[in-house]
């Protein structure tokens, strides 16, 4: 018999949508990719926000890289509040380089400046999200989350990753579990 109180031991590679209940307002209505989830702690990107203040081409001519007169952009997603100057390109397994860290069994995250110049000239990877910051948690943190129904966890989908339909992102993720978000009641008394 299992019981229902147990979180995954690891969430790496997961989604995690968070419940209309979510106290801190910073991930109201988030969807989250986890990178990494251990006894240490966890590390992930949300990936339906953006950074309102910097665009892709601002990004670049602050870091000095030409931009080769790119075709398509890659939005600037605010990954979560934690160092908020640090980049983050959540990708395809299809660009690989030494920084590289494979996520799961279809992702990839690579945090160098030499990825946005690959992106920059047309030669990174096919499919990426490009966020500033991350979400982190302490050790037992996210699970006491979880437990607390702050969290559902959501199976990967490249739509919900990558897609530029930032608005719909949390509806679909827990239309993946076969829930009506109109459904979960945030506060009690509304019919």
């Amino acid at each position: 018999m299992s019981n229902n109180n147990t979180i995954p031991t690891d969430l790496t590679g997961q989604l995690l949508a968070a419940m209309p209940n979510m106290s801190d307002p910073r991930f109201a209505k988030t969807v989250v990719y986890i990178c990494s989830h251990s006894a240490e702690g966890a590390m992930g990107l949300v990936v339906n926000r953006l950074v309102q203040s910097i665009t892709f081409p601002d990004l670049l001519d602050q870091l000095n890289i030409k931009t080769y007169g790119m075709e398509s952009q890659i939005r600037v997603h605010l990954g979560g509040p934690v160092d908020g100057e640090r980049g983050f390109v959540l990708h395809s397994p299809d660009y690989m380089k030494d920084a590289t860290v494979v996520v799961g069994s279809k992702y990839a995250l690579t945090a160098t400046v030499d990825i946005l110049r690959d992106i920059a000239s047309g030669s990174g990877p096919n499919k990426s999200m490009l966020a500033l910051g991350y979400a982190g948690w302490g050790p037992g943190q996210l699970d006491q989350e979880i437990m607390n129904n702050g969290w559902l966890n959501v199976p990967p989908n490249d739509a919900i990753v990558y897609d530029d339909n930032l608005d719909t992102k949390w509806e679909r993720a827990l239309g993946q579990l076969g829930i009506d978000p109109r459904l979960l009641l945030d506060e009690a008394g509304h019919a």
